[in-house]
């Protein structure tokens, strides 16, 4: 049913390493949406999106969380990653030895085809209802319209890239994959303006056409002239302090985050 919200969050306790990180982590998201996820260096923001995602190291000891009204606790990581769930990370790591067409071709093929098929065969990769040159194609018209040198689709992937270019692989990832659910991880860190602009006015673009629901994880509001969300929550302390609309963006940038607490602690007081 498309009239059910997209992610259900409901009193999610996670730890790392033993210790307690998510305390009791309640929200949901439509389809479509774009929220932002606010808050101070260790609050959690990045724990949330690993623990949706699946990392293992990131153990969920209470709490439910639905996706599509379906169970994800209950499923592997490149289950969750097949069913849509798309995490743009912080920090992409470098892949020698693997180029970005090909890591991208093998994405798609498990993420739409189910499986992975020979990369070449007598019928140019359709035997298995994929079309190696149908996804060249693809590939190098998402790359144009993302404003990305297509001679990066032959190097290895964020082997010697910039710190730029790398956040450019996380959402050409994010175009060629059509995510139901696209967590960006603080995807604007370490970029100049230029950067910011060509990449946040993509990834806008990528949830209006494609409708792809997208939980923005950020420290500053620059990104948010681009991704404009529809609600912003405040993390605090490893449980979501208050959840409004994008003002509350406008509040932190003028009052800083301990006015909230501050605020916060009176009215659980």
């Amino acid at each position: 049913m498309n009239d059910m919200p997209l992610l259900v969050i409901e009193d999610l306790h996670v730890k790392v390493a033993e210790k307690p990180i998510l305390k009791g982590v309640t929200f949901s998201m439509n389809r479509g949406e774009v929220h932002v996820l606010l808050g101070q260096n260790g609050s959690g923001k990045s724990t949330l999106a690993y623990a949706i995602a699946g990392h293992p190291s990131y153990v969920v000891t209470q709490g439910k969380v639905l996706f599509a009204g379906e169970d994800l606790l209950a499923m592997e990581p490149d289950e969750r990653a097949r069913k849509g769930i798309f995490l743009a990370f912080q920090a992409p790591v470098a892949v020698p030895g693997v180029s970005v067409a090909n890591f991208l071709r093998t994405a798609y093929q498990a993420r739409f085809h189910g499986k992975v098929a020979p990369a070449t065969d007598k019928t140019g990769g359709q035997s298995s209802g994929f079309s190696v040159i149908a996804f060249q194609k693809k590939l190098m018209a998402a790359m144009k319209s993302l404003k990305i040198d297509p001679a990066l689709a032959s190097r290895y992937l964020n082997d010697g890239f910039s710190g730029g270019e790398k956040k450019q692989m996380e959402v050409l990832q994010m175009a060629l994959l059509q995510p139901a659910l696209a967590i960006m991880d603080e995807t604007d860190s370490g970029l100049d303006l230029d950067k910011l602009q060509i990449i946040g006015e993509g990834a806008a673009r990528l949830s209006q056409e494609h409708n792809i629901s997208m939980l923005v994880i950020t420290h500053y509001k620059r990104l948010l002239k681009y991704i404009q969300p529809s609600h912003v929550h405040l993390l605090l302390d490893g449980r979501i302090a208050v959840s409004r609309g994008p003002a509350l963006v406008d509040e932190l940038e003028e009052k800083g985050f301990e006015h909230i607490r501050d605020t916060y602690a009176r009215k659980s007081a």
